[in-house]
């Protein structure tokens, strides 16, 4: 897939709107290589679009607009209802569905991890669309915890990818703030054999093979 290099993040006067209209850049996107899963697509890592907050003053009719640039098929959404009002974006849900986005919402609180029953469903959820060659987006508020902790799951699921190793790809990726709190961290750690344990406890299950 030929996809844009990423665009610097920028930041913009909170108290000059029509700064932002005019100097729009567009909505940030790492692209993750999957080839470790045999996937030929990358996966697409963004903060949250239309995001207003703080020096953040974005628009979100123009990051869609980004998005689908990117022939993006299927979006992951990990903030919560919560968030989404506190940042301005009440209705990104229904606007991503608008635009022909594929929703699929796994609000997480800031900073926290998925039990493991939740944690995959998602990941299940996510190789159903990458096995269908889906252009797909996963995204949080600022696109380092949630987003590149499930990224990081998805590569263990390859019986050679280590823990450290997972990290280290999407911090160089996002930069050193990927992977954010020590939960997150120690999540990761201990994802290969909690996934396992929860596997075995489940009749009829369809995993493939997760090594411990």
């Amino acid at each position: 897939m030929n996809l844009t290099p990423t665009t610097r993040a920028s930041e913009f006067d909170s108290s000059d709107e029509e700064f932002e209209e005019e100097h729009h850049l567009p909505l940030q996107v790492s692209w993750l290589d999957l080839a470790v899963l045999n996937y030929q697509q990358s996966l697409g890592i963004c903060a949250l679009p239309g995001c207003k907050f703080k020096d953040v003053r974005r628009n979100l009719q123009k990051d869609l607009e980004d998005l689908k640039s990117y022939n993006i098929q299927d979006v992951f959404v990990f903030c919560t209802k919560g968030e989404m009002v506190k940042y301005r974006v009440p209705n990104l849900l229904e606007s991503y569905q608008q635009e022909g986005f594929m929703v699929h919402h796994h609000p997480l609180p800031d900073g926290s991890v998925p039990d493991i029953a939740s944690c995959w469903k998602i990941l299940e959820e996510l190789r159903i669309c990458l096995e269908n060659g889906k252009t797909t987006l996963v995204q949080c508020y600022g696109g380092l915890g949630r987003s590149c902790l499930i990224a990081a799951c998805l590569l263990q699921l390859s019986d050679t990818m280590l823990p450290e190793e997972a990290i280290n790809l999407l911090r160089e990726l996002r930069g050193t703030r990927a992977i954010q709190t020590v939960k997150q961290y120690n999540y990761l750690h201990d994802f290969r054999d909690n996934v396992a344990t929860y596997l075995e406890t489940k009749e009829d299950s369809p995993c493939r093979s997760v090594s411990r």
